[in-house]
């Protein structure tokens, strides 16, 4: 099927892609100042660093991310997205062909890079060297997707994002799931207020909800209240290994993490894999209780791989996960 000259698609990402390159870092140490931030990475100053290995990861990103779940879990994906006429742009158009995400939909951008960034693995965990280069977003004829996905956009976007919510408005049957990235939350809940307001689902996690109602509220239950109160009507907040939250203005839920098969090898990618999966779910006809149960299924593969897109699963696969669950895998009313 066909809409004004395009293909209907069930899930159309809307954000930047980028590549990623590992250095898995061979000595470093976490610290900790006491005031329950979150530690800080140390090397040696004006020192040569050993490291174990690098990867170099094309066509990831969080708008990436979410349209290969998609594609991989058997939606009709495409991506909306820029990168620059490079080797590196190369790269990411043969990966996104060959998970079957199209794009037609991608922008060559000859006065700019493709974006890159650098992942410090150290542990079972990373910091990443972010950059998003000054791309000129324009949003083109989508047509009529049955779910928008926006996500991590660079600094320059605002006025974008107001190009996407006058879209989307003309298309009231377009469904918006919003994940913001780093530059999104920076711009503030005030700059993208339209954008909150039509939203159908929000993510985020609980350091960010502090961070966008700019609060030092501890109880998620609350967080997931006042982002609410911004207009979206499903808010899922994610806590890490100590689970997700939901909230439809109704019902609260908690769903425990699927547990893990064994240590994480690192866990870049995961919160994406969480909100694309729920998102998917929900495209899929699901309920928001089904959409729970299968989120965290993904995150838990992709933790297991290097790299955000190794470890996203198939439909046949992430439903053998869940026959395989245990017996209080199950979303519990809060």
């Amino acid at each position: 099927m066909k809409i004004f000259g395009r293909r209907q698609y069930d899930f159309l990402g809307i954000g930047d892609i980028t590549i990623d390159t590992f250095i898995r870092l061979e000595k470093a140490q976490t610290i900790r100042d006491g005031n329950g931030k979150k530690p800080k990475l140390c090397l040696n100053f004006a020192d040569k660093i050993p490291y174990k290995e690098k990867y170099y990861i094309p066509a990831v990103g969080n708008a990436a991310n979410a349209a290969v779940a998609a594609s991989r879990l058997g939606l009709k994906s495409a991506l909306v997205t820029n990168i620059g006429n490079d080797r590196e742009g190369i790269d990411c158009v043969g990966i996104l062909k060959k998970e079957n995400v199209n794009t037609e939909f991608l922008a060559v951008d000859s006065n700019n890079k493709t974006n890159s960034h650098y992942v410090l693995w150290f542990g079972d965990d990373r910091t990443i060297l972010v950059k998003h280069e000054n791309f000129t977003y324009r949003l083109r004829n989508i047509g009529e997707p049955k779910w928008v996905y926006l996500s991590s956009l660079g600094k320059n976007s605002l006025a974008f994002h107001n190009e996407i919510v006058k879209y989307l408005n003309f298309h009231p049957n377009i469904k918006l799931a919003f994940q913001p990235g780093t530059f999104q939350m920076a711009s503030g809940r005030k700059a993208l207020a339209e954008v909150y307001r039509r939203s159908d689902l929000f993510f985020c996690n609980k350091e960010e909800a502090q961070r966008i109602l700019e609060t030092n509220e501890n109880n998620i239950l609350e967080l997931l209240k006042m982002i609410s109160a911004l207009g979206p009507k499903i808010i899922v907040i994610t806590d890490g290994v100590n689970g997700a939250y939901s909230y439809d203005g109704m019902e609260m839920l908690f769903m425990r993490p699927y547990p893990d098969p064994k240590p994480p090898l690192e866990r870049t990618g995961a919160g994406d894999a969480f909100s694309a999966t729920f998102t998917i779910a929900l495209a899929l006809g699901m309920s928001i209780r089904d959409a729970l149960k299968w989120a965290p299924i993904n995150p838990m593969s992709v933790v297991q791989q290097v790299g955000a897109r190794e470890g996203l699963l198939t439909r046949k696969e992430l439903e053998e996960y869940l026959a395989n669950a245990p017996s209080d895998y199950e979303p519990k009313i809060l």
